[in-house]
């Protein structure tokens, strides 16, 4: 199946897509990670296009999507807005959510807060977004007001070839050259001297207010789709398993399954998360026969 490039035009701002499957299957829209994009569904997808139609974004201010206006943040509670205004661009009043990391964390809000709209909700390494330490929230707050001070006068880092850059991608975040190299490709743009990230600088800044985990767990109480959650083994650091299992309980309609990987188990190793939500989606069909 070819994927198709789209463009989402919302009232103040333009997002990339890329899109597989027939338009007539199943909706279902699919979040990327922070600083990734949507090519991180490229191996998986394909897989699931005859189960769905699926829409990979490319969130504000990643891929080819556009940056957010000057003078405004990236606030992970605006994603769900961005979310919910694609899918009306694209005409979906009740869709399928995908979310993988951030993505996830981002899902599972929409899923929330607007239960009617959400057919079913697949998570891969997140329920919910990461939860801050309430004694670390002045702390996180004056990292914020001094990164906002100061990152109009930083530099973008330049490659003088994208193979530099598919290295450093691999060097962070541990990925094979393959993933690496997709979500690189769809990650770099031309600038004097070679290439610098097509990312804004402003993603990279820190936040200026995280929700508790009281606050998580209010959330995560209120999905009502049926949810399949793919966790990573070995377990991710910001993924411990009693928060997982704590956020796993307060969902009514949740199946969990885990699965050897890293993060990106789903971009490294698509086969097996593609064989989870298939067996998910026929239990599913299963028990409403």
């Amino acid at each position: 199946m070819l994927v198709r490039e789209i463009d989402i035009v919302l009232p103040d701002l333009r997002l990339a897509a890329r899109a597989w499957g027939d338009p007539a299957l199943p909706p279902l829209l699919a979040l990327h990670g922070w600083l990734d994009n949507a090519a991180s569904f490229d191996r998986l997808a394909p897989l699931l296009c005859e189960e769905f139609h699926i829409v990979a974004l490319d969130l504000p201010g990643h891929g080819r999507s556009d940056w957010r206006a000057p003078g405004a943040w990236y606030h992970h509670v605006d994603y769900p807005g961005d979310v919910l205004a694609a899918a009306d661009a694209l005409g979906w009043r009740r869709f399928g959510l995908l979310g993988h990391s951030l993505g996830g964390g981002v899902a599972t809000a929409v899923a929330a807060a607007c239960p009617e709209r959400i057919s079913r909700l697949l998570l891969i390494e997140a329920l919910g977004v990461i939860a801050g330490a309430p004694e670390k929230t002045l702390m996180h707050l004056q990292a914020a007001l001094a990164d906002r001070a100061g990152y109009r006068n930083k530099e973008l880092r330049v490659f003088a070839h994208a193979d530099m850059a598919v290295a450093a991608r691999m060097q962070a975040n541990g990925l094979s050259r393959e993933a690496a190299t997709l979500l690189v490709t769809r990650g770099l743009k031309a600038v004097p001297g070679g290439f610098s990230w097509s990312s804004d600088p402003r993603l990279t800044l820190n936040s200026a207010q995280r929700f508790g985990e009281d606050q998580v767990l209010a959330i995560v109480r209120g999905v009502r789709a049926p949810t399949l959650l793919v966790l990573a083994q070995p377990d991710a650091p910001f993924l411990p398993q009693e928060t997982m299992a704590r956020r796993i309980a307060q969902v009514a309609d949740i199946h969990a399954v885990c699965l050897p990987g890293s993060h990106h188990l789903h971009l490294e190793d698509p086969q097996p998360v593609a064989v989870a939500i298939r067996d998910f989606i026929a239990a599913a069909a299963e028990r409403q026969a």
